[in-house]
């Protein structure tokens, strides 16, 4: 009671429900992450969040998660406690990552990938009006072998559980699963890449490379920042990217 009633009288104020705001608060939980242009389930919670964004905060500061809002990519993105988060200041809090799941190497290494093709693409101004960049598949193959000495995934299943775990972190839009079989299909990097891994891990890049085994990554060998940590406070993702 001491929380409900002060809530519902903010979100009556807001135009908004306690049910809607549960929904958008558990949504904002299980995925972290919002994108309007995603789907029209998608758009109709980032217009809900934008109604409420400031209890949203002041609900998530309590949890100690940081949120960062990008209004031109008209996308939210939820980080754990302790997080390095590009576009926010130094957090002190030394949280375990207990709330956190660890990508496979070979998801981390697709993603440093995707971040320095993002990068190039910006710098030569090869990039449409919502921030996006579209790539070849071949290039980005190519791309895997030139950074990091490995390329995408020959089989079949593995190749696309990883382009669907990217669609599920918001990190690219793609054709469904059987158009990653083709090696003239496209994809578009979304700009949610640049807060995802900083400056500092891409230039890492340029001197490192990712050990080989496709066993999942360990805390000694990941790379030096928690910006590109799986997600789900839940500790689950569903096994098909959400409506």
């Amino acid at each position: 009671m001491i929380i409900t009633e002060p809530l519902n009288t903010a979100l009556e104020a807001r135009g908004t429900t306690l049910p809607l705001f549960s929904e958008l608060m558990i949504r904002l939980l299980d995925h972290t992450v919002l994108c309007r242009t995603e789907s029209k389930k998608e758009a109709e919670l980032y217009d809900r969040y934008l109604q409420v964004h400031d209890l949203v905060e002041e609900y998530l500061v309590v949890l100690h998660i940081r949120i960062l809002h990008e209004p031109r990519f008209q996308s939210v993105r939820l980080f754990p406690p302790g997080a390095d988060v590009p576009g926010l200041g130094d957090c002190d809090d030394s949280f375990n990552t207990g709330l956190r799941q660890r990508l496979s190497q070979q998801e981390v290494a697709t993603i440093l990938v995707l971040r320095a093709e993002y990068d190039k693409s910006l710098r030569e101004g090869q990039i449409d009006e919502k921030g996006q960049v579209v790539l070849p598949m071949e290039a980005l193959n190519l791309a895997c072998k030139n950074l990091l000495n490995r390329p995408l995934p020959e089989s079949t299943t593995d190749r696309r559980s990883l382009f669907r775990k990217l669609r599920q972190l918001r990190l690219i839009r793609s054709g469904n699963d059987d158009a990653m079989e083709d090696a003239e299909a496209w994809i578009t990097i979304r700009p949610d890449i640049t807060t995802l891994v900083t400056d500092k891990v891409l230039a890492q890049l340029i001197e490192e490379t990712l050990p080989a085994e496709q066993e999942p990554i360990s805390e000694a060998d990941q790379p030096s920042t928690t910006d590109i940590d799986e997600s789900s406070f839940f500790n689950k993702l569903p096994e098909n990217p959400p409506e």
